[in-house]
């Protein structure tokens, strides 16, 4: 921002555009138009202490004011409506900007309504509590790293791949190993986990493998059949995790300390 203050200030002890221009870092048409409109509004230093740059720029550019300023969203109200069911930043920025029409006030579009969000959320480092059901998630997932299972007479050691299930409300969890990760042994590892837990859960949510998930965009989820079928038979629906970089579940990380201890 032009620092409006020091402008008034030097002009008052008597230096020049180009001088003033050079100290404050301002072009010298900006000083220049500062001076016109200063000596429009009739304001001259000194100025009280309380008196700052923004309120300066209210005084001699109003119409600015007017036409470029917008409301700022309640990013603390959004971030707790955000923990609740079935609300997302679109449904928030439509009522946002309903409001902002309500009181006369020009709201920001919506890439920068979810940036101001966003920065929110990095800066307080909000988080949110995620409300779980009983048995109404299970996820699942093959555990990152494998465990080297050796043969007491040979020596050798082969690789077991480590199968998770974890209930998202208490976190009780099935773990088996497996020689490999093809889809009849990953359904395998679903159907005994719904042996262990004694039921099925409501939803199913896996990782975007490859024995689990075809395809997953932003507009299209097409599961495996085999896996799918499976699913229906246990009267469940798959809602997989987001692609990429996903944080929807934390199971991996808590399985592997506890292989880990053991």
């Amino acid at each position: 921002m032009v620092d409006y203050r020091e402008i008034l200030r030097l002009r008052n002890l008597g230096y020049t555009q180009r001088q003033i221009a050079s100290s404050v870092h301002s072009s010298r048409k900006t000083i220049s138009d500062v001076f016109a409109r200063a000596d429009e509004k009739e304001l001259f230093w000194p100025l009280t202490e309380a008196t700052t740059n923004e309120d300066i720029r209210r005084m001699l550019y109003p119409e600015r004011i007017q036409r470029l300023e917008r409301k700022m969203p309640d990013c603390a109200y959004l971030h707790k409506e955000m923990a609740k069911s079935s609300v997302t930043l679109t449904l928030l920025w439509s009522e946002y900007a309903q409001q902002c029409r309500n009181e006369g006030q020009i709201p920001y579009q919506y890439t920068q309504f979810c940036d101001h969000y966003r920065d929110y959320v990095r800066k307080t480092k909000a988080t949110m509590r995620i409300k779980r059901k009983p048995g109404e998630l299970l996820e699942v997932d093959w555990a990152g790293s494998t465990l080297p299972v050796y043969d007491q007479h040979t020596g050798e050691t082969t690789p077991a791949y480590i199968f998770v299930a974890s209930l998202a409300c208490s976190l009780y969890s099935y773990v088996e190993a497996f020689a490999h990760m093809k889809a009849p042994i990953w359904i395998q590892g679903g159907v005994n986990a719904f042996r262990f837990f004694s039921g099925s859960p409501r939803i199913l949510v896996p990782d975007n493998l490859r024995t689990a998930v075809t395809k997953h965009t932003r507009d299209t989820l097409i599961l495996n059949r085999s896996y799918n079928e499976m699913a229906q038979h246990y009267n469940c629906a798959v809602i997989a995790a987001r692609p990429v970089s996903p944080k929807d579940y934390l199971q991996n990380h808590i399985i592997l300390k506890i292989i880990g201890s053991t």
